[in-house]
């Protein structure tokens, strides 16, 4: 089943990427602020026309998790400034004995796995502002083991 969920992922980015045969330019290099659901740091930079990257540090008092994810954007027609986007990545985090207590099932331990995105992407034109709302499952390979589909959210960033 993991094997299956990683191939369906990566091929289904791959396949966007190839299909976005324009270049497309984004309207902001970087942005910095931070995601509302769970509550994250994060911090976009475009790597070229219509490739990203995005950090995620979510601190909470179950320990901490990073995430990295490389997102292609494409545009919407008609709707200047607003993008969507897909793409793959990964974490990692501690969860802390707090994390037991209310999740016994789950040991106090490191955690890896892999993530993914899905989600619109939204720079106000005249103002530093950047708003993203998305969808970002993941799927927990290292420490205790499970998909959990509720990451992600709104996210509101500087950008500049």
């Amino acid at each position: 089943m993991k094997k299956i969920f990683i191939l369906c992922l990566i091929s289904l980015t791959l396949g966007i990427a190839k299909s976005e045969a324009q270049n497309l330019s984004s309207s902001y290099q970087t942005a910095v602020g931070f995601k509302i659901y769970p509550g994250a740091v994060s911090v976009k930079h475009f790597v070229n026309g219509n490739n990203a990257i995005e950090g995620l540090g979510y601190f909470w008092q179950y320990g901490f998790r990073l995430t990295g994810l490389y997102e292609i954007h494409g545009n919407i027609n008609g709707a200047p400034g607003l993008k969507w986007y897909i793409g793959p990545g990964a974490h990692i985090g501690y969860y802390n004995n707090n994390w037991t207590r209310d999740y016994p099932y789950r040991d106090n331990s490191v955690a890896i796995g892999i993530d993914g995105v899905l989600g619109l992407d939204y720079k106000i034109k005249g103002a530093p502002i950047n708003i993203s709302f998305d969808w970002q499952p993941s799927f927990n390979l290292v420490g205790y083991s499970y998909f959990e589909g509720g990451w992600g959210g709104l996210g509101i960033r500087y950008a500049f």
